[in-house]
């Protein structure tokens, strides 16, 4: 594995406040991972045996009915941490969006050394708690919001979270950015038909809002009119 010192993401994730000690030890129970897009890091229902922090690409946090049907339920970039400390069980399955990087960490391990270094739980805490606020509002934006309303909204979190996860210097939210997800996926994102998803993104073209230089390419060009809509 290479050298914590220099992970691209360590100043964002939760091993940041570490000292040079400490980076040390949490160095020699972690490794890295490549993954390429549509494979799955972690099964829901499986024993928890794995944690890891996301160092480059995106991938999707999954759930699935009994009769197989899938839905999104979050989404992992650069520097976020996933898996399930100090559980027992996978409450989701992870699976790559994108080709992506992962310091990958036995869950026993982490768990061990969360418990002896403090600074290392209040960072999961951290996490734990600023999730917590995003699901909050994925359930206002799925239970209230309109359709223009939803689109809005998920454009611009794509727009903050995919700035965030960009290792070049940037200020503010990206203007132009790719998104990790098909039409298709968007739609069940939100609870929405393809189609509707289809019409929302013409719509916002044609009213100047967005340009779509590609099927997955979005560019903001208004985005206080893209605020507004978003209610």
């Amino acid at each position: 594995m290479s050298s914590c010192e220099t992970c691209v993401v360590r100043n964002r994730a939760i091993c940041d406040g570490l000292d040079a000690r400490e980076i040390t030890s949490l160095n020699a129970i972690g490794r890295r991972r490549s993954v390429s897009a549509g494979e799955p890091l972690i099964w829901e229902d499986d024993d928890s045996l794995l944690v890891a922090n996301v160092i480059e690409g995106v991938l999707k946090l999954t759930t699935s009915t009994e009769d197989g049907r899938e839905q999104i339920v979050g989404v992992a970039y650069p520097s976020d941490f996933i898996g399930r400390p100090f559980g027992q069980t996978s409450k989701a399955s992870v699976v790559a969006l994108t080709d992506a990087r992962v310091c990958v960490f036995a869950r026993n391990d982490f768990d061990r050394f969360a418990r002896e270094h403090p600074g290392l739980e209040h960072k999961l805490l951290e996490r734990t708690l600023a999730e917590l606020d995003r699901t909050r509002a994925w359930m206002m934006l799925l239970g209230r919001k309109t359709a223009p309303e939803k689109i809005a909204t998920f454009l611009l979190e794509m727009s903050e979270r995919l700035s965030e996860s960009d290792c070049t210097p940037k200020f503010g939210p990206a203007r132009r950015f790719q998104l990790p997800f098909s039409r298709q996926q968007v739609a069940d994102v939100l609870g929405l038909t393809i189609e509707t998803v289809s019409r929302q993104f013409t719509r916002l073209k044609n009213d100047g809002v967005i340009e779509l230089p590609s099927r997955r390419e979005v560019e903001i060009v208004d985005r206080p009119a893209l605020l507004a809509l978003a209610g």
